[in-house]
């Protein structure tokens, strides 16, 4: 098969989806790899150490795209790549189809195959290629609330752990998943007093058993969480419905409630976002502020650390993209019943349960089996 690896071109986004590593594995296998020139450069990978592994190097991301069975990339195709999209291509990446309805209507109609990374699923309803991803933002949400609860950031002017004889910050975690437990450990570590809330009791025993004394486990509900963000420094929308929109668990008028100079952060933008006020920012301009409150909603935080996230993303992802490789989309899905959850978009039909119901769409669920077999 041929892969293409394009330079990631969303505002500040670093990361790169395949290493000079993961260019040999697919030669050793027998397929060829276009890499955009200086795809790499941001994440610590030179164009020479992608040409020594065995890529071939191209100047334009429209060349990429030109010649590619199967495009592997991070974020999700933006505006100036929608041209680009070939019918029947294979897409490997986070789409999040649930937070753009623009998206989703330009994949359906270009005739494109769109496997998100979002929604593979394993067995036991892990997601592991947003793992890697959900653990470097759940650590990132915690350095980024602490530095925005500074003054000259308009933040309330509170050091996350405080000193002996000042009380430390008061930290709210709303989803106890792999985003609010890296989240909850990182406050923890720096001595924030962390409340953790979750749907979940099952989920809630094991966190009070795995976290240490200062972090507390509260059931979520619209109650709770009222009580709660009356007294938080930094609250952190960590909530994830696998390919679907996110809960607004805080609304607008919520926001009165909490004194000036809280900081949110929401992790689950790239879903719609479960705090309501929150629309996706850029690394660029990180911050706005409504009723006081400063809102940190950058889609795509793990760009900002992408040596890091491009390893951790590219451990997960390499065998799921041999395997498409080596079996072809149908087959391989077909085969792994965690790539068939993968599959959204293909055909022109929408395939995953989730993005049909945000945007009130036809799903075909009978597609998926149809072409499964084919």
């Amino acid at each position: 098969m041929i892969i293409g690896i394009p330079k990631e071109i969303k505002n500040n986004e670093n990361r790169v989806a395949l290493t000079p590593a993961g260019v040999a594995e697919f030669k050793k296998q027998g397929h060829i790899v276009y890499v955009q020139a200086s795809a790499g450069e941001n994440s610590g990978f030179s164009d020479k150490a992608y040409a020594e592994a065995g890529a071939e190097l191209l100047p334009t991301i429209e060349d990429v795209y030109s010649i590619a069975e199967m495009i592997i990339k991070v974020k999700e195709p933006i505006a100036s790549e929608y041209p680009f999209i070939k019918k029947d291509q294979l897409l490997f990446t986070y789409f999040h189809f649930a937070s753009s309805e623009t998206l989703t209507h330009t994949m359906i109609e270009c005739g494109a195959v769109c496997l998100a990374y979002e929604t593979v699923e394993k067995a036991d309803r892990s997601l592991p290629l947003l793992v890697p991803m959900s653990e470097v933002a759940g650590r990132m949400s915690i350095q980024e609330g602490a530095k925005y609860l500074e003054k000259p950031l308009k933040g309330k002017g509170i050091l996350l752990g405080g000193v002996p004889g000042v009380p430390p910050s008061k930290v709210l975690v709303l989803g106890g998943g792999i985003v609010g437990t890296q989240a909850a450990k990182m406050a923890a570590g720096l001595g924030a007093q962390v409340t953790i809330m979750d749907v979940s009791l099952a989920r809630l025993r094991y966190l009070s058993d795995v976290m240490p004394a200062n972090v507390t486990t509260i059931i979520s509900n619209h109650y709770n969480i009222r009580e709660a963000i009356a007294t938080a420094d930094l609250v952190i929308g960590a909530v994830l419905i696998p390919g679907a929109k996110a809960p607004h668990l805080i609304t607008r008028d919520m926001l009165k409630l909490m004194s000036p100079g809280t900081v949110v952060v929401d992790v689950a933008v790239d879903q719609g976002g479960c705090i309501e006020t929150c629309t996706p920012t850029t690394h660029e301009n990180p911050t706005f502020i409504i009723d006081d409150i400063v809102h940190y909603c950058v889609a795509n935080m793990p760009g900002a650390v992408p040596y890091t996230s491009t390893l951790a993303l590219t451990n997960a992802t390499l065998p799921y993209a041999l395997q498409l490789a080596n079996k072809g989309w149908q087959k391989a899905c077909a085969e792994n019943e965690e790539l068939k959850k993968g599959l959204n978009i293909a055909n022109g039909k929408i395939l995953y349960k989730g993005v049909a119901e945000a945007w009130n769409l036809p799903f075909h669920e009978e597609l998926v089996l149809e072409t499964a077999v084919s």
